[in-house]
């Protein structure tokens, strides 16, 4: 029996820009840090007495014989790219946070499911391989309307500016910041959860329509991540400094579309703003899921008090990347 452990991730800067619509034309880049809460998939060989191949366990259960009859999309596409043997298969997924919620959740799934299936059948994917396949999985076979940063998030790790280029490739730059800085920003970033769940891809649709017009701030974005990796270098840094990119990038990403926020959002985001914050964004591609804030040094329980109404999270960094954990061993 084995069991993959995949990160979630935060996006600080440059999200939209790994969209395909924007980074085949222009090029793109995004800087982003997993953090420790997770994606886990046990995997097991099924017997062969059972009257089905494959049993497949996540918020609902699947029991099929043939790989064209898995509903989960996610769960198909990664049957469908990887070579089909004789022996079956159980599957079990377990998270640390709620699906859909823009923390790269559905992508830590897809890179977490490949990295485990494939070591059942004995071969172990590069962070390269990793990130590619599910970039295929996602866009091509299930053509969903995502972009390319959660799935090189997942699979490398840490913190890293991820730049996208034109022909489809990309290139992971990891951010090194001192251990005092790492533990600054674990002090003064929180999440709160909104309770909306939403299909990440419908949102980054919106997004598609008349793109071109909003031309300006999509570059805007991709002109933050270069000012952002050039502060967070800096040896003045502070997590105040992050708390006001925060800030710049989420009005930015409010005019990709109207669909990005909503007056009930905008409300905690003001509230939060009032008990503290510096800034925030709402994570992935909007119209809910969780909020990250940056708050002032010692203000993080006035802010958490403004905002009871919601879920508090706190979290910290990590450095890893998807791994594989032998249950027998």
């Amino acid at each position: 029996m084995l069991i993959s452990k995949t990160p979630y991730r935060v996006s600080f800067a440059g999200g939209g820009t790994d969209l395909p619509h924007w980074a085949s034309k222009y090029g793109g880049a995004v800087i982003s840090t997993t953090i420790d809460k997770f994606c886990y998939i046990t995997c097991k060989k099924l017997p062969s007495f059972y009257d089905y191949k494959y049993h497949f366990g996540y918020s609902a259960t699947e029991h099929v014989e043939h790989i064209h009859q898995i509903k989960h999309p996610g769960i198909r596409g990664v049957f469908q790219t990887v070579p089909e043997q004789k022996t079956g298969m159980s599957i079990l997924h377990d998270g640390d946070l709620p699906a859909r919620s823009g923390l790269g959740s559905s992508s830590s799934f897809i890179v977490g499911l490949l990295n485990v299936v494939y070591a059942l059948r004995g071969r172990r994917l590069s962070n390269l391989e990793l990130a590619r396949e599910a970039i295929y999985i996602e866009q091509k076979i299930n053509k969903e309307g995502g972009g390319s940063q959660d799935q090189v998030a997942a699979s490398f790790g840490g913190l890293n500016k991820i730049v996208f280029h034109k022909d489809g490739t990309f290139d992971v730059h990891k951010i090194q910041l001192k251990k005092e800085k790492i533990a600054c920003l674990n002090d003064q970033l929180i999440l709160f959860y909104t309770g909306v769940q939403r299909h990440s891809s419908l949102v980054e649709k919106s997004k598609l329509i008349d793109w071109e017009k909003r031309h300006d701030k999509y570059l805007g974005l991709l002109e933050l991540v270069t000012e952002l990796e050039k502060t967070m270098l800096s040896p003045t840094f502070q997590p105040e400094d992050l708390g006001k990119f925060l800030d710049h990038g989420w009005h930015l990403k409010k005019e990709l579309s109207d669909q990005v926020s909503h007056p009930k959002l905008d409300e905690v985001y003001e509230t939060a703003k009032m008990a503290g914050a510096i800034g925030g964004k709402l994570l992935g591609a909007g119209g809910g899921g969780f909020f990250l804030f940056c708050v002032k040094p010692g203000m993080r329980n006035e802010l958490k008090k403004s905002l009871s109404g919601l879920k508090a999270v706190d979290f910290q960094f990590c450095n890893e990347g998807s791994s594989i954990f032998n249950l027998n061993n």
